[in-house]
């Protein structure tokens, strides 16, 4: 069985999620992983470096600069005619270019799987991750998206895979990239980070926020994340928010300040190693999950707990 794996990058740096697809992938059988993008050998180097991978395909072209979903597609599916399985990773970018990719080959796309049972059953979560359904697919052409928290990153190195440049299909005339508005960090990417502090609505605005919030992060090296609640009052941005609707992570250590817990929350949360909950109301459904919960004012412990850090 055959599997191509659409790596996530920016053109310079193949991004982690693609690492998870890669493990995913190799549960079915041979790996092979297409770098689609534009002035992008760098990546497709390192693609072909990681554990796993047996050929690395190379598709550059302009119109796959931003790997919009209605160019980037009809290219996959030229590539599935002797190929058994898609994945991609469930990020924005392989959440957009996936179900275009099942609609073209008209199969059903699996969603954000948790593990691989058979070369035709998987678990994905369902009810805000409440509940796990094992699907079976009967399409000879499977299309699915990858949960990263759930696979183990295979190796950055120790593979040796050929990089072979193929042909383009080029713009499809559907769509065009207008412009992007990316926030710059530099604290670790979110969904990689080994801990992550989130800040919620009861912090009350996005004053409070940065001043709170950040410099404990910065004390312990951390990513910052954010609740819905947090990102729809306009504490942040949207790329800060954790959960169903936001970034799936699983960090070593995971602080949840002033969180309390929503389902859609804790669906992008709960498999974190250690969840420490900071929040006066003692029955937040926040502390159903933590392994550490703190109940009090968080105005008063977060800046205390600031301070007593070393760094």
């Amino acid at each position: 069985m055959k599997t191509l794996v659409l790596a996530d990058h920016d053109n310079k740096v193949l991004k982690d999620a693609t690492l998870s697809v890669v493990t995913a992938a190799a549960k079915l059988g041979e790996v092979h992983v297409l770098v689609a993008g534009n002035n992008c050998e760098l990546v497709a180097d390192h693609a072909a470096k990681i554990a796993g991978v047996g050929l690395v395909l190379l598709a550059e072209d302009a119109a796959y600069e931003h790997e919009l979903a209605e160019n980037v597609a009809p290219l996959i599916v030229n590539l599935m005619s002797d190929r058994d399985a898609f994945l991609a990773p469930s990020t924005s970018t392989g959440k957009n270019v996936a179900p275009r990719v099942a609609a073209l080959l008209d199969v059903m796309q699996i969603s954000d799987i948790l593990s691989v049972e058979g070369p035709d059953t998987f678990t994905r979560p369902i009810y805000a991750g409440n509940a796990i359904a094992t699907v079976q697919s009967s399409d000879a052409k499977k299309v699915i998206t990858v949960r990263g928290t759930a696979f183990e990153k295979a190796a950055r190195e120790g593979g040796n895979a050929q990089v072979e440049k193929i042909g383009t299909t080029g713009d499809a005339g559907l769509s065009s990239f207008v412009s992007a508005e990316l926030s710059k960090s530099e604290r670790p990417e979110l969904t990689s980070a080994k801990v992550i502090v989130s800040g919620g609505r009861a912090l009350q605005n996005g004053e409070n926020f940065h001043a709170l919030i950040e410099p404990l992060a910065d004390k312990l090296k951390a990513a910052v994340g954010a609740s819905r609640a947090a990102v729809d009052a306009g504490y942040v941005p949207n790329d800060y928010q954790v959960g169903q609707t936001g970034k799936i992570v699983a960090p070593e250590v995971y602080i949840a300040i002033g969180i309390s817990g929503a389902i859609q929350h804790l669906a992008g949360m709960k498999d974190s190693k250690t969840i420490i909950a900071i929040n006066k109301d003692e029955d937040a459904p926040i502390f159903q999950v933590a392994d550490i919960g703190l109940v009090g004012d968080l105005f008063k412990i977060v800046p205390e707990l600031t301070e007593k850090l070393p760094g």
